[in-house]
């Protein structure tokens, strides 16, 4: 059973949200919260699997929550974010805190469940399109961490440095796999030297490593 924290400061969108996620067998909404405070207060209480956590709240916003959930003692809950898209300008420094992915608050049914079971079970980035587009959207340029960052390459394969500038560009491993005519299996080994090498948590930080060690660009195809 996948116990999930629903944070968001509109009732309604709770509601909807819970609605969906106990329709289903193997999920369980375990608790509410309406700001950051109320979030970190039910995490430590209900020690959920997944929490979805909105942006901008009361109090204390989803931002400054998602880094707190994430520092604390573990067993740490996997973040996913929920957003606006067209307003949110704190995706990208949602990721770099640590949230596993991201939501569209318009998000359909199914997909809302399938987010929830993948990023439980260690994956993360549920939609490359999507998450590609708002990581043009969000990162213009090298962020000044940027020749440091690039230093820490050095210690990649070259097959490794291949493999993350794909993840970084939007590309599932079987697309990885496609273009680089490899086995999945073998794309999977390369993308766990990657995080064991870089300390990376999940898929979500590859992509932002991609983009702040210059690698990919806003707009590579």
């Amino acid at each position: 059973m996948i116990r999930v924290l629903i944070v968001d400061d509109q009732a309604l969108v709770r509601g909807g949200f819970r609605m969906i996620l106990e329709s289903r067998e193997d999920l369980e909404v375990v608790g509410e919260a309406e700001d950051g405070i109320a979030a970190l207060e039910g995490n430590r209480r209900l020690a959920p699997d997944v929490v979805l956590m909105d942006i901008r709240m009361p109090k204390l916003d989803g931002l400054e929550a998602t880094r707190r959930l994430l520092r604390a003692s573990p067993p740490r809950p996997k973040v996913l974010v929920l957003t606006t898209f067209d307003l949110d300008d704190y995706v990208y420094e949602a990721m770099r805190a640590g949230a596993s992915g991201f939501l569209l608050k318009s998000v359909a049914p199914g997909e809302l469940v399938r987010a929830v079971r993948v990023v439980a079970a260690g994956e993360a980035l549920l939609a490359p399109a999507i998450t590609k587009r708002l990581l043009e959207r969000f990162l213009h340029l090298p962020h000044p961490a940027t020749t440091a960052r690039s230093s820490q390459l050095a210690g990649l394969t070259g097959r490794e440095l291949e493999v993350l500038t794909l993840v970084g560009q939007g590309l599932s491993n079987s697309q990885i796999a496609e273009t680089l005519f490899l086995s999945q299996t073998t794309v999977k080994t390369h993308l766990a030297h990657v995080f064991t090498k870089q300390g990376l948590r999940d898929r979500v930080q590859a992509v932002i490593l991609a983009y702040e060690s210059g690698l990919v660009r806003p707009g590579d195809a």
